[in-house]
């Protein structure tokens, strides 16, 4: 077996186990979230959204810190360098727990003046709204504690653990949303509380795994060496740059429908961000399983394979989330009926536009890490950190003029399309091997091109069975299964490349010999 069909069947076998916890994950959750928004009620659940998501944005901060020590990580195992490798995990360890002190000054003083001053909340329930503030501060420093312990699973790529964690996790938040339903007191609070102990019981289970499994997590010391520690600290700072837009949109975003709206809406919005997680991960576990083998390739000077794995990992990662987007899109209204026993206004709305936008912006994923491998990411995160941030005074407008809350998301679809053409063109600049032709042809169009056609045969065909009168439930697993069969039918013929094809063809012909 050659290297790159070996590096294949690691990719493939870490996308199967990513999936395996996906659909689990994916079916806790949903079920968690109906308990906790029929629980806590719309307002409440509207709060814990917009003040959690205060703290909760900086998930997008650890999934760059994640990224970082990621790339250094696969870099030196691509390398081959163990004494280099402990060298760079004791350092991020210390450029994390120094980002984490300098991010709690932050919250302890503008945060906590700006949620009292400025938030639209109930004044009954703004000791609740200061304790699960609090209380997301202390998850956010477990949080950024664990990246480096996170990143070194990722990295070595153990994808099977990574997926148990997460069913672990998802399993606790089920447990947390049982007993809600059960106790007496402020449903709110308890709620920030649990969400707390949830995070430091996972960071344990991160930190005893590796401690046990890599040698390089065992002999961590504060490392401050000069030259590693300005390498690391600032390609983590130009990587936290980068995703300070991401970071900041999404919180800001909240807060302005919070100023204009109200927490219904912030309610919607939060229902809506859930709904695009769930389905974003189909795009998002197998971008993780192919992430480190782009680093390692790279570092070991094997820039076509990289190539190759950049231009493929965009293409599926988009398909994968068309796939199951289209018949959500759909079928939402019925959808969200199902799963929830009170759906507040505009949260299908909010629910297309957010899962259009994570469509476009799947297909950037591979360059952002492609770009990260070479460790040149200063203009890029410039850029990667201004552009999204170009929504937020748009929003403003459209919301001071009284349009729909939901017209205020639009903004983000197109400037996460022309993020991706900017992701592509620093990667182009950096790496000239790569192709703009075969980019926007091969990746976008053809990617784009499948998604119209898939939900226009899938719109038609809802229209069709519509008319026929039909029991809502059949009518919707009708149009679901139909939906399904035109998105899947629409990567196949339009989607994917002839090699690809005849790949899938053979498998199913062996399969059914073998029967």
């Amino acid at each position: 077996m050659t290297d790159n069909s070996r590096n294949n069947r690691v990719i493939a076998v870490n996308t199967i186990m990513l999936y395996m916890r996906m659909i689990l994950v994916m079916l806790v959750s949903l079920y968690t979230s109906r308990i906790v928004l029929a629980t806590l009620g719309v307002d409440d659940f509207g709060i814990y959204n917009v003040v959690g998501g205060i703290v909760a944005m900086m998930s997008f901060l650890s999934s760059a810190l994640t990224a970082a020590s990621q790339r250094f990580i696969s870099y030196e195992l691509g390398h081959g360098d163990k004494d280099n490798l402990k060298k760079v995990f004791s350092t991020s360890i210390t450029v994390h727990t120094l980002l984490a002190l300098i991010c709690v000054l932050v919250f302890e003083s503008i945060g906590i003046w700006f949620l009292n001053t400025h938030m639209n909340i109930a004044s009954d329930r703004m000791t609740a709204a200061n304790w699960v503030f609090q209380c997301s501060i202390a998850a956010f420093v477990v949080n950024v504690a664990n990246v480096p312990y996170n990143a070194l699973i990722i990295a070595h790529e153990k994808m099977g653990v990574f997926a148990y964690i997460s069913i672990l996790e998802a399993t606790l938040k089920l447990f947390i949303a049982i007993l809600l339903t059960i106790i007496d007191i402020d449903k709110l609070i308890v709620y920030g509380i649990l969400q707390l102990c949830t995070s430091f019981l996972i960071r344990i289970c991160y930190k005893t795994y590796c401690k046990h499994n890599f040698e390089e997590s065992r002999c961590w010391k504060f490392n401050l060496e000069p030259a590693l520690f300005k390498k690391l600290f600032s390609f983590t700072g130009w990587s936290v740059v980068g995703n300070v837009g991401f970071t900041l949109k999404e919180p800001l975003l909240n807060i302005l429908l919070n100023m204009f709206c109200g927490t219904a809406v912030n309610a919607a919005k939060g229902i809506s961000t859930q709904v695009n997680s769930l389905v974003n991960s189909f795009a998002t576990n197998f971008s993780m399983a192919m992430n480190p083998q782009i680093v390692k390739r790279y570092a070991s000077g094997d820039i076509q394979y990289s190539m190759e794995l950049v231009y493929t990992g965009a293409r599926l990662s988009f398909l994968m989330l068309t796939l199951i987007s289209v018949p959500i899109i759909i079928n939402i209204d019925y959808i969200l009926q199902l799963w929830l026993k009170e759906v507040p206004n505009y949260t299908a709305t909010f629910s297309i536009i957010t899962i259009v936008s994570s469509l476009i912006f799947s297909l950037s994923s591979t360059s952002s890490t492609a770009i990260q491998a070479t460790g040149n990411i200063k203009w890029f995160s410039i850029g990667v950190c201004v552009i999204p941030l170009i929504d937020l005074p748009i929003a403003y407008i459209l919301l001071f003029m009284k349009f729909p809350p939901y017209i205020a998301l639009i903004p983000s679809v197109i400037t996460n399309l022309f993020a991706l053409l900017f992701r592509f063109g620093i990667l182009k600049s950096i790496v000239i091997q790569y192709s703009w032709k075969h980019f926007i042809l091969n990746v976008v169009f053809r990617s784009f091109l499948t998604f119209s056609l898939a939900i226009c045969i899938s719109y038609y065909t809802d229209v069709y069975i519509d008319s026929l009168k039909l029991n809502e439930l059949i009518s919707t697993i009708i149009s679901f299964s139909f939906s399904l069969f035109a998105a899947a039918l629409s990567i196949y013929y339009v989607g994917l490349e002839k090699k690809e094809r005849k790949k899938i063809l053979n498998v199913i012909i062996v399969k059914i010999k073998k029967k």
